[in-house]
C-alpha cells in the first residue's frame, strides 16, 4: 500500500492545488445539482457547500453523515474510506484518499476543497484562538437595478417608501469544529434605511448574528442566536438546502443527520432564534432548544369565515418590506418553538434518532378558505415528532423517517442507495405525506415544496463503465390525494430525467440531458373545470472547454416545449460563456440569445455572480441576456468583484407588472462587492 501511496502523491498534490487555489464553488454547484425550474432557495445551496469549503470536515472524526451530506461519494466509496480509517485507526495525510479502493481522480478533486486531516490541537484560550483566526473576513455588496419601476414613482402613498438600492453585509470568524461568530444585515431595494422602532425599523431592514461553540467537553454543540437544525431525512427539521431530484440520481436523495448548524442567510424565515445545545453521553446525542422568533403575517378581523376574532390570514416569507401594507405585516405575529432531539450511534453501520417539535403562535392561523386548503393548518399551536433510522450494510444504505403531526396527519419517507457494482449505482425512495401533514420546518425528498398531500416512489440510476463516460438516470412516480392549487381534483403525474456525460480530457466536458414532467391541471369548459394532462420536455446540451487554465468557454443549447389541451408551444436560449484569469484578475462574461412563447417556457439559466450569491433568472420572451463579472484581489486581505447584467426585450415596451412594472425594453442591473480578511 505504501508503495501505491508515493506513486499517487505526485498526482494528488497537482489536484490538492488546483482544488484549493482555483477552486470554483459556483463551477461545482452547476456541475452536481442541476439548476430547477422553480424559484426556490439556492442560497441555501451556497450556505451549505460555503460552511464545508470554509470550515472542512475532519476525515478522521467526521462521521458517515456529516461526509454524505457532501453528496460526492457512493454508498461503496463510503464503506471503502470507513474501512480504510479503521484499519489505519486515522490517516495522516490528504494524500492517503489515493489509496482508497474505488476512489478515482474525479472524485478525490471533487472531495477535497471541503475536506482535511488537521489533527492539530490548538490549545490557546477561545478568545485568542477567535481573535488570531485566519478564517475572518467582512462581505460588503451593493446592487441596484438601474431602470426605475413604478414602485418609485407613485407619490400617494402606495408606492416603495425606501431607495433602489440593496445593501448587503456580512462578518464571519470560523474555524472548523470549533467555534463561529458572525453577523449579517440587509436592505432589500425599496426598503427604507430608517430608525423606527415604533414601525420595527432599525437602520438595516434585516439582522441576524450567531455565537456557535463545538466539542468543548461533552458540550458538542452550542448555538446562541440565528439557527437551524437538521435530523432524520427532515420531516421535522429539515436546515439548508435540499438537492432532491436532478442531475444527481443518487445520493442527493438522502438527507444527512448534522445536528445544529448556525445560520448566517439572508432568507428571513426557515430558521429558529435563541439557543439550542447538543450533549453527548457516549453514542448518544441530546439536543434540545428553545426559538422565539417574530414574523411577517397578515393579521386580520373577519368572523364571518372564521372562528377567531383576530387571526393571521398568511404568514409572509419573502422578506420585503417596501410598502406601508409590507411594513405593517413585518414582525406583527410571533412564534414560540421548544424541541428536542436524540441520536443513537448503536454502531458505526447502524443509528436510530427521534425529534420533536412544538411551535406556539401568538395569533391562531387560518388561510381564507378555498376547495384545495381545506386541510391546512388551523389554530396557534402544532406538535410534531418523528422516528427515524440509517443503516449501512455492505454496498446498501437503508433510511428512513416517520412523523405525525397534531392534526393527526402521517408523513414517512423511506428509501435505498446501493452500488451494485464499481460501475452501477442504485437508489429508490417511497414517499407519503397525508393533506393534513403539517411540518413547518420540514424539507424531505418531494415532488412539492412543502412535504404535505402528496405520494411518491421514486427510482435513480448511475452509470459509469469509463473515465470517460457517464449515464445518470431518474424516473419519479407521485400522485397528489387532494386538491392543489390550479387542480381541482386528485391528480398524479410522472418525472424523468436521462443526462449522458462525455469527459475526453481533463479540459473538455460534454452532456446532453432530456426531461420529461407529466402533470394533471384543471381547464375550463364551459361551466366545468376539466383535469387535463400537461407535458412539459425540456431539451439541452452543454460544452465545457478550456484552452488553458487562464481561459475556458461554455456553450448551451437549451429549449423547451409545452403542451395542454393539444397546443404546444416552445422556448429556445443559446448562451456562450468565457471565463479569463490573468494574474489577480478573473473575468467571466455570457452572452445570450432567446425565445420562449409563454411563462411555461421561460429558460432557467445559472449565472456566475459576485461571491456567495446566487444568479439564475429565468429568460421570458424574446431578446438578449449579457453580463460582465470583474473579480481582482489586491492583497491577500482584500479582494472587490463588479458585475453588470442586462436584459434587451426584442418584443416588449414595458416589463413586469404592479409596482414592479419598468417601461421600455432593457432592463439592467450592477452590483459590487468587496471582501476584507482580518488576519
Amino acid at each position: 500500500m505504501k508503495k501505491v501511496l508515493l506513486t499517487g502523491i505526485w498526482l494528488v498534490c497537482s489536484i490538492w492545488v488546483d482544488a484549493q487555489d482555483g477552486f470554483d464553488l459556483e463551477a461545482f454547484a452547476e456541475h452536481r445539482f442541476q439548476i430547477q425550474e422553480e424559484d426556490i432557495g439556492y442560497e441555501d445551496l451556497y450556505e451549505s457547500l460555503l460552511l464545508y469549503h470554509t470550515n472542512p470536515l475532519n476525515l478522521n472524526t467526521a462521521t458517515e453523515e456529516e461526509i454524505g451530506s457532501l453528496y460526492i461519494l457512493s454508498p461503496a466509496q463510503l464503506r471503502e474510506f470507513s474501512a480504510y480509517r479503521a484499519k489505519q485507526d486515522k490517516l495522516i495525510s490528504i494524500y492517503e484518499l489515493q489509496a482508497i479502493p474505488l476512489f478515482d481522480i474525479q472524485t478525490i478533486k471533487e472531495l477535497l476543497p471541503f475536506v482535511s486531516v488537521n489533527e492539530t490541537v490548538d490549545t490557546r484560550p477561545l478568545l485568542e484562538r477567535i481573535a488570531n483566526e485566519p478564517n475572518n473576513y467582512l462581505l460588503l455588496r451593493y446592487t441596484r437595478q438601474l431602470q426605475q419601476s413604478a414602485g418609485y414613482k407613485r407619490t400617494d402613498g402606495s408606492g416603495f417608501l425606501g431607495d433602489p438600492n440593496t445593501l448587503y453585509g456580512r462578518f464571519r470568524v470560523s474555524h472548523a469544529q470549533d467555534f463561529s461568530l458572525g453577523f449579517t444585515f440587509e436592505k432589500d431595494a425599496g426598503e427604507q434605511l430608517s430608525l423606527n422602532p415604533g414601525r420595527n425599523q432599525y437602520g438595516m431592514d434585516y439582522y441576524s448574528g450567531h455565537v456557535f461553540l463545538q466539542n468543548k467537553g461533552k458540550l458538542k454543540a452550542l448555538a446562541l442566536g440565528d439557527f437551524q437544525l437538521q435530523f432524520g431525512q427532515g420531516l421535522v427539521f429539515g436546515a439548508g438546502f435540499s438537492a432532491g431530484k436532478g442531475a444527481n440520481p443518487i445520493a442527493t436523495i438522502k438527507r444527512n443527520t448534522t445536528g445544529v448548524k448556525p445560520y448566517a442567510s439572508v432568507l428571513e424565515s426557515g430558521f429558529f432564534r435563541g439557543g439550542a445545545a447538543t450533549v453527548s453521553l457516549g453514542n448518544l446525542d441530546i439536543t434540545v432548544f428553545g426559538s422565539y422568533l417574530q414574523q411577517d403575517a397578515n393579521l386580520l378581523r373577519d368572523t364571518t369565515y372564521s372562528d377567531f376574532e383576530l387571526f393571521v390570514n398568511s404568514v409572509q416569507a419573502t422578506g420585503l418590506h417596501r410598502t406601508p401594507n409590507e411594513l405593517a405585516a413585518k414582525n406583527s405575529t410571533n412564534e414560540i418553538a421548544l424541541g428536542t432531539a436524540a441520536h443513537l450511534e448503536i454502531s458505526p453501520r447502524f443509528s436510530v434518532g427521534a425529534t420533536s417539535l412544538y411551535s406556539l403562535f401568538s395569533n391562531p392561523i387560518q388561510k381564507r378558505p378555498t376547495n384545495y386548503n381545506q386541510f391546512e393548518f388551523v389554530g396557534k399551536k402544532n406538535i410534531i415528532q418523528s422516528i427515524y433510522t440509517n443503516y449501512n450494510w455492505q454496498n446498501f444504505m437503508f433510511f428512513g423517517e416517520a412523523a405525525r403531526s397534531r392534526s393527526g396527519g402521517i408523513g414517512y419517507v423511506a428509501g435505498l442507495l446501493a452500488s451494485l457494482t464499481p460501475q452501477l449505482d442504485l437508489s429508490w425512495s417511497l414517499r407519503n405525506y397525508d393533506k393534513n401533514f403539517h411540518s413547518f420546518y420540514g424539507n424531505a425528498f418531494g415532488e412539492s415544496s412543502r412535504n404535505i398531500n402528496e405520494k411518491g416512489v421514486y427510482w435513480g440510476l448511475a452509470y459509469k463503465p469509463s473515465r470517460k463516460w457517464q449515464l445518470a438516470l431518474y424516473f419519479d412516480k407521485f400522485r397528489f390525494p387532494w386538491l392543489r392549487y390550479r387542480t381541482d381534483a386528485p391528480s398524479e403525474g410522472f418525472e424523468y430525467l436521462a443526462r449522458l456525460t462525455y469527459k475526453p480530457k481533463k479540459m473538455i466536458s460534454l452532456y446532453a440531458q432530456f426531461r420529461q414532467e407529466n402533470k394533471e391541471r384543471s381547464i375550463s369548459e364551459g361551466n366545468l373545470s376539466v383535469l387535463t394532462e400537461t407535458i412539459k420536455r425540456t431539451y439541452l446540451i452543454n460544452l465545457d472547454y478550456a484552452l488553458a487554465r487562464s481561459i475556458s468557454f461554455k456553450t448551451r443549447i437549451q429549449a423547451s416545449d409545452f403542451q395542454l389541451s393539444g397546443q404546444k408551444s416552445h422556448g429556445l436560449a443559446l448562451v456562450q460563456d468565457i471565463n479569463l484569469k490573468i494574474k489577480d484578475l478573473k473575468l467571466s462574461g455570457r452572452f445570450a440569445v432567446f425565445d420562449t412563447d409563454d411563462f411555461e417556457n421561460r429558460q432557467y439559466m445559472y449565472e456566475r455572480d459576485v461571491l456567495y450569491a446566487f444568479s439564475i433568472p429565468a429568460y421570458q420572451g424574446v431578446g438578449s441576456r449579457s453580463y460582465l463579472l470583474a473579480q481582482y484581489r489586491f492583497s491577500s486581505q482584500l479582494t472587490i468583484w463588479a458585475r453588470y447584467a442586462q436584459f434587451h426585450f426584442a418584443n416588449l415596451d414595458e416589463f413586469g407588472s404592479g409596482l414592479s412594472k419598468v417601461n421600455g425594453n432593457l432592463k439592467s442591473e450592477i452590483k459590487l462587492m468587496a471582501r476584507y480578511k482580518f488576519n
